[in-house]
């Protein structure tokens, strides 16, 4: 039996891992709190803490942990560009990942992002609650025919240009390890991969479904919005870094992109996963961003689906089974 300390708790997570533990027997602790420097000493008397997107474990939160007694760090995320991985290694401590959990629930979220967006579903609902049924300002455009730019084609990637394909849509895809399998598949319908400028020139949408990484971070910033059309649909629903929040919001402001569509943000960890709604909210680009018509945005649930967190789950509890045996772990992400 491992002893297991969670950190970024909700009330569901405890209901997915509670159900499947019993077939492992871990002790399972749980927090509610970030897990950093200092709250760190939280995980007193654990063998592995169990944290999510928004912990930080940097080098003095993995040198707290380590004086503690942590061996062993579990994400329960695909993500781990919040691990010092090389400090990590430093003090012999392994590091697993869940590196697939139900790529269909991102990839279907985006879809349902961009189908809300372009056809203001949310303005629309809340007009008819008021008797409103008046169609001016909700006029959208067909996705038949449109150019859909993918960054990204791993699993997610690679199923979101799939439904995009099914709309009727030309998908132009980039990714530094391309998907042969899906290139063929692209070019038999005239798509294909290009390069990442042909991309930005050339996408009426843009979806973004890559890790982030020093490659990566700020990927979108007013760089990208002199390349790309100023009615472009932007869609992040991989990591909110990718997108530099000041330059969105002057492209916004300036009307050098049509609209935005965000399930992460850049500043996230403060926020989301939370309830602030008796509070005042402090992040100045977040509330800015909330002023525009254009803009949607939800609170990274693109993952959230039952199927989702029952692998989540189910693959966390083996991998930490797997490393308290001793054994390889084919989820450890190296340094």
């Amino acid at each position: 039996m491992m002893r297991v300390a969670f950190f970024s708790t909700q009330t569901y997570d405890r209901s997915f891992f509670d159900k499947l533990n019993a077939a492992h027997g871990h002790e399972l602790v749980w927090f509610e709190t970030h897990l950093n420097q200092k709250t760190a000493a939280l995980a007193a008397g654990a063998e592995a803490v169990c944290v999510f997107v928004n912990d930080t474990l940097d080098p003095a939160t993995l040198e707290v942990l380590s004086t503690l007694g942590v061996r062993f760090v579990a994400l329960r995320c695909a993500g781990f560009n919040n691990v010092d991985l090389p400090t990590a290694k430093n003090l012999d401590m392994k590091v697993v990942r869940v590196p697939e959990y139900s790529p269909f629930a991102v990839a279907e979220h985006a879809v349902a992002l961009i189908l809300a967006l372009n056809r203001r579903i949310p303005r629309a609902y809340n007009r008819v609650r008021d008797g409103n049924f008046k169609l001016d300002g909700l006029m959208g455009f067909d996705l038949h025919g449109k150019t859909v730019g993918v960054v990204g084609t791993g699993k997610i990637g690679a199923i979101f240009a799939r439904i995009m394909l099914g709309f009727g849509c030309r998908v132009l895809a980039v990714d530094p390890y391309p998907d042969l399998v899906l290139q063929h598949e692209l070019e038999s319908k005239g798509s294909g991969y290009a390069s990442i400028e042909e991309v930005f020139a050339q996408s009426d949408i843009l979806s973004l479904h890559c890790p982030l990484n020093q490659h990566t971070s700020h990927l979108i910033d007013a760089d990208t919005f002199r390349m790309t059309k100023s009615t472009l649909m932007l869609v992040n629903t991989s990591r909110g870094a990718l997108v530099d929040t000041t330059a969105l919001i002057q492209a916004l402001k300036q009307g050098r992109i049509g609209s935005v569509a965000l399930d992460v943000y850049e500043e996230e960890a403060e926020l989301f996963f939370a309830d602030h709604s008796a509070t005042l909210i402090q992040d100045d680009e977040f509330m800015r961003l909330l002023t525009f018509p254009n803009v949607l945005i939800t609170a990274h649930q693109a993952f959230f689906t039952e199927e989702a967190m029952s692998s989540i789950a189910a693959i966390t509890l083996q991998n930490l089974a797997d490393l308290q045996r001793g054994e390889g772990c084919a989820n450890e992400v190296q340094a």
